[in-house]
């Protein structure tokens, strides 16, 4: 399971290598809330592709693998448990990095790839916002993006679990 505190090592080493990310999934929607309200087996990332050797170059410094490919909409980084040298405190489980390139355009909204090419997930401009994780703000999608990705597929308990908190904290509808 991912930790707090390796959500914001990840995020400070990123920073460090001078890129932007923001957090989306089951961390993203924790950090809306300013709590965390389950365990979380990854950390979702989306990330400016103009970026992406930075990141891949900083992760790897970090002990990140890649451990999938499936570019241009998706990749996955792994780590072994983290020994005390790694960013954040050890873990006794693998880290897990699912990664989301963007391509931004001038007004702030940005585009990724899906497996439907002629259906790109769009994230408008207000997409992107600040949220808290373990009292620090760190940048993530919004309330709106979250409910728009969580649609057109069988939801999972985890998925119904993170709708509900977001129906209950902002008061939007939602798919189930």
């Amino acid at each position: 399971m991912t930790t707090a505190a390796e959500v914001l090592s990840v995020l400070a080493l990123l920073r460090r290598a001078g890129t932007d990310v923001w957090i989306g999934g089951g961390w993203g929607i924790d950090a809306l809330l300013g709590e965390q309200t389950r365990d979380h087996r990854d950390l979702d990332l989306m990330h400016r592709r103009d970026q992406e050797p930075a990141v891949l170059a900083a992760l790897a410094g970090a002990g990140f693998t890649e451990s999938l490919d499936q570019r241009p909409v998706r990749f996955v980084l792994s780590a072994p448990p983290g020994p005390p040298s790694a960013p954040g405190p050890p873990s006794s489980t693998g880290r897990e990095l699912d990664l989301h390139p963007l391509v931004f355009a001038a007004d702030g909204s940005a585009v990724q790839a899906s497996f439907e090419p002629d259906r790109p997930f769009r994230y408008p401009a207000t997409s992107f916002v600040t949220g808290r994780i373990g009292g620090t703000p760190v940048p993530c999608l919004s309330a709106e993006q979250q409910v728009s990705f969580h649609q057109g597929y069988e939801p999972s308990p985890r998925d119904l679990h993170d709708m509900a908190r977001l129906r209950r904290a902002f008061g939007i509808a939602t798919h189930f």
